[in-house]
């Protein structure tokens, strides 16, 4: 027998195992007011329900941080609602063909594929903070030259640009504010990115028929031109600082973001003891995704996103006027319900994050989308029977904007949250640039092949769909764990230890 030291999420101990530092079962044990778990690691994880336990403040720093980084998420949603509301303008004053505009809409995703391969390797080299910055630097970039473009080389070029900085802004916000808040609010303070990507998605479905397109592009850089010198009054991530070995850095962030008068002991001893223990296990590359301990993670985490991507997310998004024009309906009263109806959705899926739970959500959500597209389906069936457009502009009505309603109570950004939560920061980069990289090559796939299915067939577009999110049910129900209420550090010794 050989003794180990044992990382604690609250306390540390000395205990002796066998040759592996590694026990077969979990044993409960409890020591004072603490209680803690021997999981199947050889990790120490403390019973943070216990009501003895001290919660973190919300302090002003965590408020004004996390709503610095999310002006990065409004421009990605922006971004996201642009093309549709912006179709027929652009179309118009610069004299480009559909099949030109399909490039135009599809090659955000291309770009978001570039920058989401980079992005978990740059995060974690330059921190969270500059991360954001320069994701910023692209999409102002980007939308500049959307706004002045005279010719589809410039709207594409800046489209691209663009789709660079939200493969950026798709990891690093999400990331951010999952490690600078108290757990017991996490889950709402890491929904402001998809309520923020849900209001940027809303306001240019509702106002983007009404205003010009390069106005539209125009309010796109405003959050960027507001984020980028707030970012030097903002902590960095403590958790980061920790991990690449910056310790006074570390507890002088997590002081101040907890507050002067708080005792950060507690949470720096747990932080400190995860960290060295990751240390201590080999490899933080891609390869290292595929080790046994992290198979959980990463089915869970890429799963999610496919399921969010390959359920038609960006059909509906990028083509809802297409859809509601096909059906009889008009696309402008169309795009502008539609707003309204995510922005209502998008707030009530933060009220309710860490109230009901991610799973509870992720499972409503699912099948309201689900439903959503089987209406979408139907209308088009009732058109090719000849049913009247009324009868089909109103199914088209509710299943379009009962897709995306649902789908921003919770599919949309529910497993973004999940994703910043569940992957240890020594894979963290590796993992979630492969998350992103998957999420915007379906992204692509979907956009790119929508004309394609939709012409060989309206319907069945729409229940190809509607099967993908019923198999996203199963999966949810039968892999996602529920996270809420746990601090980080438990979650990923949990999804190891499973």
């Amino acid at each position: 027998m050989e003794e180990g030291r044992v990382p604690m999420l609250s306390s540390s101990f000395t205990l002796k195992s066998g040759e592996n530092n590694r026990l077969a079962s979990s044993v409960t044990l409890k020591s004072g007011d603490s209680f803690i778990r021997l999981g199947s690691e050889g990790l120490l994880i403390s019973d943070f329900e216990d009501p003895s336990s001290e919660s973190s403040p919300i302090t002003f720093k965590v408020v004004f941080s996390s709503l610095v980084a999310v002006c990065g998420s409004y421009v990605y949603g922006h971004a996201v609602g642009y093309s549709s509301p912006a179709e027929e303008g652009i179309m118009e004053d610069l004299g480009i063909t559909s099949k030109q505009y399909s490039v135009f809409s599809s090659i955000l995703t291309v770009g978001a594929m570039l920058g989401a391969v980079m992005s978990g390797r740059v995060a974690d080299f330059v921190g969270r903070r500059a991360a954001m910055g320069i994701s910023e630097l692209f999409c102002i970039f980007g939308w500049l030259s959307i706004m002045l473009a005279e010719n589809s080389i410039w709207l594409d070029t800046g489209r691209f640009v663009l789709g660079c900085g939200i493969g950026f802004v798709s990891y690093a916000v999400p990331i951010y504010v999952a490690e600078i808040t108290p757990r017991k609010v996490r889950g709402t303070f890491t929904a402001l990115n998809p309520l923020m990507m849900g209001f940027g998605q809303s306001f240019a479905f509702l106002f983007g028929p009404l205003i010009n397109w390069r106005i539209l592009a125009l309010i796109g850089i405003i959050p960027g031109v507001i984020q980028l010198p707030c970012l030097f009054f903002i902590s960095e991530s403590p958790r980061w600082l920790a991990k690449v070995g910056k310790m006074k850095e570390f507890e002088a962030s997590l002081q101040s973001i907890r507050g002067e008068d708080f005792d950060i002991s507690q949470e720096a001893a747990e932080i400190k003891d995860y960290t060295n223990y990751l240390k201590e296990i080999p490899g933080d590359g891609i390869l290292s995704l595929f080790q046994r301990k992290y198979v959980r993670s990463l089915i869970v985490g890429v799963g999610l996103i496919v399921f969010q991507r390959f359920g038609g997310v960006y059909g509906f998004l990028f083509y809802a006027s297409t859809i509601f024009e096909s059906a009889g309906f008009s696309s402008r009263i169309g795009t502008i319900i539609a707003g309204v109806v995510q922005i209502v959705t998008t707030t009530l899926g933060l009220i309710l994050i860490d109230r009901s739970g991610r799973r509870p959500m992720l499972l409503v959500s699912t099948v309201g989308a689900c439903v959503g597209c089987v209406i979408t389906a139907m209308a088009f069936v009732f058109k090719d029977l000849s049913f009247g457009t009324e009868v089909t502009g109103i199914l088209v009505l509710i299943g379009v904007v009962g897709y995306l309603g649902f789908l921003q109570l919770g599919l949309g950004g529910i497993p973004w949250i999940i994703m910043s939560e569940i992957f240890p920061i020594n894979i963290k980069g590796p993992a979630g640039s492969l998350v992103i990289l998957v999420s915007w090559t379906g992204s692509w796939i979907v956009s790119y092949t929508f004309d394609y299915l939709f012409e060989w067939s309206s319907a069945g577009t729409f229940f190809l769909y509607g099967v993908i999110c019923a198999l996203g049910i199963l999966f949810i129900v039968k892999l996602v764990p529920e996270t809420k209420g746990r601090s980080l550090e438990e979650i990923q010794v949990s999804m190891m230890a499973d």
